[in-house]
């Protein structure tokens, strides 16, 4: 995927500007699809040079003029193109992952802290995302918001990062236990030799 298909399903929420863009990403996207405010200003230009996009300036008093992004039909054509072509397998590159492939030759006591640190992160996603997901129901029930909806993929992404959090606090938990069961065992080591 391409910070292009982000920027065009992301602006299917209707006209925003760069800064809108950018909160959107932080916010709801995130979950999925990573990028810096710089990154979305650059994307947005291009795609409006290729018709994809259309930009418009909001003149404002106090503060400097604003440009708001919307779709073209273009771009809508383009981004059924891309729904209708089969994705890439994932590939996760996760550099806790490579330090905890390590932990028993490296500083495992480091390690766990780490794990602990991805598990409080987890934890003010889900938080985060919680939040959103109340504003998206508005006192609906799950089930009413899904038939009623005018869009689901937001809110089916959403999940997809609660379920991805929530699989960070499973693993986070087995793997603290594990660390420290066997941080608990070397400890009792030296002390069973010097009785001996």
């Amino acid at each position: 995927m391409s910070l292009k298909h982000a920027v065009l399903a992301a602006l299917l929420e209707g006209e925003a500007s760069g800064y809108d863009l950018a909160k959107i990403f932080d916010v709801s996207v995130a979950n999925f699809w990573a990028a810096t405010p710089q990154q979305l200003y650059r994307e947005l230009e291009r795609l409006a040079e290729a018709g994809l996009i259309t930009a418009r300036v909001v003149e404002q008093e106090r503060r400097p003029n604003k440009r708001m992004f919307s779709l073209t039909e273009p771009g809508r054509k383009d981004l059924v193109a891309y729904t209708a072509t089969p994705p890439r397998p994932s590939a996760v590159r996760d550099e806790l992952m490579v330090q905890v492939q390590a932990c028993d030759e490296g500083d495992t006591a480091a390690v766990r802290d780490f794990v602990a640190r991805r598990m409080e992160t987890a934890r003010a996603k889900l938080a985060r995302y919680d939040r959103l997901r109340e504003w998206m129901l508005a006192g609906r029930d799950e089930e009413t918001y899904l038939v009623e909806a005018e869009r689901v993929g937001p809110y089916l992404t959403l999940m997809r990062g609660r379920f991805f959090e929530e699989e960070n606090l499973r693993w986070g938990a087995r793997a603290l236990a594990v660390l420290d069961r066997r941080a608990a065992a070397r400890a009792m080591a030296p002390e069973a030799a010097h009785r001996g």
